[in-house]
């Protein structure tokens, strides 16, 4: 049975209590089996991955590969693989990027619904496919507060699409999370440094040099959030 408002706004107390690796041990003890967490080895990604290793070796990490990420990011997956020893689960779109571009066009350079259709076909579509083949009943994601104001007033707990989601690092400011790294002996991502505010697909990431705000350095500046973390918008039937 699942928990009503009250008792996810109980566990939203519970978790504010604890830190960022408190949240995620209350998680895997009330989830166990059923929790996952995301990754898109991006700049801060390594974070979440040390904190979930150090809760448990068992905890899935998925990475959804869309084929069009940065060089620096499939290397940066890599490494950190090596060392901090797991292995990815990863998924992908059920058609290739070249299929994709042949029946489509480049959805990226055709507007804001069809960015969300890409995001939708590349992104939302297979972490959903990770989540129910993996059996999950609750999400670990390294959401922020302060990276955008899609985010702003996001709890560390909330139910969405039959699944729990949880922000362990939600409250952290970007000098805690960039000042993770070292601290724990942990590389930064290969373009770490050279201007970008966030990574994702190459063809529609911006350096914070080319744009007038942080929300519009992804996404072809339609918007800072993460087609992870979006639904398909509703009248919008898109075919995978």
């Amino acid at each position: 049975m699942k928990p009503n408002q009250n008792e996810i706004e109980g566990w939203n107390s519970e978790l504010e209590d604890l830190d960022a690796l408190g949240r995620i041990h209350w998680a895997w003890d009330r989830f166990g089996v059923g929790l996952v967490t995301s990754t898109s080895f991006g700049l801060q990604s390594a974070v979440m991955i040390h904190l979930v290793r150090q809760v448990s070796t068992e905890i899935p990490i998925v990475f959804i590969d869309t084929g069009y990420l940065f060089p620096g990011t499939y290397q940066y997956g890599l490494t950190l693989q090596k060392q901090l020893a797991f292995k990815a689960q990863v998924f992908s779109a059920r058609k290739s990027p070249a299929f994709q571009e042949s029946e489509y066009g480049k959805l990226w350079e055709q507007g804001e619904e069809e960015m969300k259709k890409y995001n939708f076909l590349n992104k939302k579509e297979p972490m959903d496919r990770a989540l129910k083949e993996l059996g999950a009943t609750a999400w670990l994601a390294g959401l922020r507060r302060e990276q955008s104001s899609t985010r702003g007033n996001l709890p560390l707990i909330e139910s969405h699409n039959e699944i729990f989601k949880i922000y362990p690092i939600l409250d952290w400011n970007g000098r805690e999370t960039y000042q993770y790294l070292p601290k724990n002996q942990l590389p930064y991502h290969p373009l770490e440094g050279v201007g970008y505010e966030s990574l994702g697909d190459w063809h529609s990431t911006k350096k914070i040099s080319e744009v007038e705000s942080p929300e519009d350095t992804r996404h072809g500046g339609h918007g800072r959030e993460c087609g992870l973390h979006v639904d398909l918008p509703e009248g919008l039937d898109f075919t995978v």
